[in-house]
């Protein structure tokens, strides 16, 4: 991301961003075309659980917008098929990006990152999950804006300009954040109700029998025992360790242009 295309953006949504009322208030009884942004190493939760609460919202159309035309895996396996690549998507209302391992590739790949850039210069809505919010911090769209992500990447959003804010839904104008994996469904949740109001999100939530009643507290850090957290950690070590460098990269990266320009 250099500091030409941070000007651009800025020239392009204007010197005042949109509150989230002006954002979505236009949208409210409009037919609706939800981008949902697919490949290889995501998360599948981060995308279909979304889709559950996104596909029953009323008059909205889903497109299922592909890096690559072939089916692929999730990072557990699952094999998902895109309907579309990103050059055939039609103009949309609102874009999900989610996270997953895979994230790491997508954050230097420019034409995915150029499409959430186009995305958020029409300034409606983009929704990120887990660490597509560092996918969005790649694409330079952070900066100066309040986000949350996955608890074991959310030091990093720093790294991209954003405000870590330490929430489950975070909404900020027309960006929507959601904390790790299952805060997909939180997030959608709340999109639903701005798009069509808190009565139709209640409805979808009553259609999925939404109501989490967890066997453990054990969900977040704070909560988790010493051990559990240690271990899960553990096991995130290498992926936080390739994350990190590619933080600081995109950070340095932009402290360079900024003392060029």
């Amino acid at each position: 991301m250099h500091v030409s295309q941070d000007r651009a953006i800025a020239e392009a949504v204007g010197s005042r961003a949109k509150t989230t009322a002006e954002v979505f208030g236009p949208l409210h009884d409009e037919p609706l075309s939800i981008g949902m942004l697919m490949y290889p190493g995501l998360d599948q939760i981060d995308f279909t659980g979304p889709f559950e609460v996104l596909a029953r919202i009323s008059n909205a159309t889903m497109h299922l917008i592909g890096t690559q035309k072939a089916s692929f895996r999730d990072h557990m396996g699952l094999i998902l098929t895109p309907e579309m690549v990103l050059a055939e998507a039609p103009e949309l209302d609102v874009l999900l990006v989610p996270g997953g391992p895979g994230q790491e590739a997508m954050m230097k790949r420019e034409p995915v990152l150029a499409f959430i850039r186009d995305h958020m210069e029409s300034q409606k809505p983009l929704f990120s999950v887990c660490t597509g919010a560092l996918i969005c911090g790649a694409a330079g769209i952070l900066k100066g804006r309040r986000v949350t992500t996955h608890w074991a990447a959310f030091d990093l959003l720093p790294y991209f300009g954003a405000i870590p804010v330490n929430e489950r839904v975070v909404v900020d104008g027309n960006l929507i954040s959601a904390a790790g994996v299952t805060a997909g469904i939180d997030g959608s949740l709340v999109v639903a109700s701005l798009l069509r109001g808190e009565n139709a999100a209640q409805r979808i939530q009553l259609e999925l029998q939404y109501a989490p009643e967890p066997p453990f507290d054990a969900g977040v850090p704070e909560t988790a025992p010493r051990d559990v957290l240690a271990a899960v950690t553990a096991q995130y070590q290498p992926l936080l360790e390739a994350r990190l460098v590619t933080a600081r990269e995109f950070s340095a990266g932009c402290i360079a242009n900024e003392t060029q320009s």
